[in-house]
């Protein structure tokens, strides 16, 4: 994709032969992503049609056949659907065996619970065995109330068993039960257990390797008990995921989230707009922003900034930054949704980034094995040497590590200050010149 609108853009002129290999590039993106062919044939006949058109000149018609593309990929990926919280809140989540109900309901569980909402989940799957104690470990892990009935075989009767219990929350999960296919057993259960949990939104969960089958898939449940939208889980597994999201819009049937791992952080509200400007290497700052209130609570987000604020920065708070970004997963997965980034990330090397990354694990190494007192005091360190070596040696790394995140440290805990002095309008113009040679000569004022 990225080396397709990158042809454009640098062309000194469009001909044929150009066009050609532009949309010999985008088919090849769109079908290994298992995209539909029609749709492929569709687009690359638009293009075509748009890049030989004598009306449209010189630079703009540039412009026309790049913003012609992003048009074309923005209808096929269909409209994201933002999901508001109202009054009373029951989302019932279906689907097929292993498609990922219950770990969807676990990162949904999660997402809300960090935004300062009371989420719980009630587990309504009486015919697989362990589903109920399955739900029980996952709502666990991410620290959300979950009512079960392991000797229940009737979905009904444990609704009503909780239904009181339920009322106290913003937010009830209800995780039903699944079905090799989606045949008639199946679907008068979740019409039953619908109508009784009165659920406010119905969410099917498919996996991104079944490709363009969703499209039945989707159909087929949207006609029997009225889903109101998608999750798609396994966007980071080796299939490309373009076969399930352009058939979910095509059987008219909007992606609310997709999955995008393991972790309960690995959950994107799909939108079609920011999804298109990662895969072009454009990033995504709006999914990173939520991303990251996905891992750290609204209320220590405030604490934070109320520290920093003070100009207090101690071992503990680099600590938990660094625990923040372990969350929020892989630095190439961070980089990819940081406009500028992905150039920075094909020069740099997957290598260096594992290295960094395995750098970073080392400093939390070092800083567990430091006394409370030398957290709160980092200086204490370079005053004794002898402690630097005892940190090394009961860490586990070398005296060269715990130097570097000291020098780290030294240099974030400046960069705060001088954004506290900026805030404050304490620095002049000789201080800003003095920093500016300090962290980098790019460094702007």
């Amino acid at each position: 994709m990225k080396k397709a609108t990158d042809k454009i853009a640098n062309a000194v002129f469009l001909d044929k032969s150009l066009v050609d290999s532009v949309v010999r590039d985008l088919q090849r993106a769109l079908i290994e992503a298992d995209v539909n062919i029609q749709l492929v044939k569709e687009i690359s006949e638009k293009i075509k049609q748009s890049a030989l058109d004598e009306r449209i000149k010189g630079i703009e018609k540039k412009e026309h056949i790049i913003k012609l593309m992003h048009d074309s990929l923005i209808k096929i990926l269909g409209k994201g659907r933002e999901v508001e919280l109202g009054k009373k809140n029951v989302w019932l989540f279906v689907g097929l065996y292993g498609a990922g109900k219950t770990t969807t309901i676990g990162k949904i569980g999660a997402y809300y619970s960090k935004r300062g909402k009371k989420v719980c989940a009630v587990g309504l799957d009486v015919h697989r065995p362990a589903a109920m104690e399955q739900l029980k470990q996952v709502c666990a892990n991410v620290k959300i109330d979950c009512f079960v009935d392991a000797n229940a075989s009737d979905a009904l009767v444990v609704w009503k068993e909780f239904k009181e219990k339920t009322k106290d929350y913003d937010l009830v999960l209800v995780d039903s039960a699944g079905r090799d296919a989606l045949d008639a057993d199946l679907i008068k259960e979740i019409k039953s257990v619908g109508k009784l949990v009165g659920a406010s939104e119905r969410f099917l969960v498919i996996q991104a390797d079944i490709g363009q089958t969703a499209k039945k898939q989707a159909a087929a449940f949207k006609e029997a008990v009225g889903i109101t939208g998608v999750v798609i889980t396994r966007m980071d597994s080796t299939a490309k995921g373009g076969g399930a999201l352009t058939a979910c819009a095509e059987a008219g049937v909007g992606v609310v989230w997709i999955g995008v791992g393991e972790k309960p952080v690995d959950l994107e509200l799909f939108e079609p707009e920011g999804f298109l400007s990662r895969m072009l290497g454009m990033g995504d700052l709006k999914a990173l922003m939520d991303k990251i209130h996905s891992v750290v609570d609204a209320k220590d987000i405030k604490a934070a900034q109320a520290r920093l604020a003070e100009g207090k920065f101690t071992m503990d708070d680099f600590k938990t930054q660094l625990d923040s970004m372990g969350q929020l997963g892989s630095f190439d997965k961070i980089m990819g949704m940081v406009p500028g980034m992905s150039k920075i990330k094909e020069k740099v090397g997957e290598d260096v980034l594992e290295s960094q990354q395995e750098k970073t694990k080392r400093w939390k190494y070092c800083i567990e094995s430091m006394t409370p007192a030398e957290r709160e005091n980092p200086s204490l360190l370079e005053k004794e040497t002898s402690r630097i070596q005892r940190i090394a040696h009961g860490s586990g790394c070398t005296t060269s590590d715990v130097r570097a995140l000291l020098k780290q440290f030294k240099m974030l805990k400046e960069m705060i200050g001088m954004q506290s002095g900026l805030a404050e309008g304490g620095i002049d113009n000789k201080m800003m010149m003095k920093l500016a040679r300090k962290f980098g000569k790019k460094m702007r004022f």
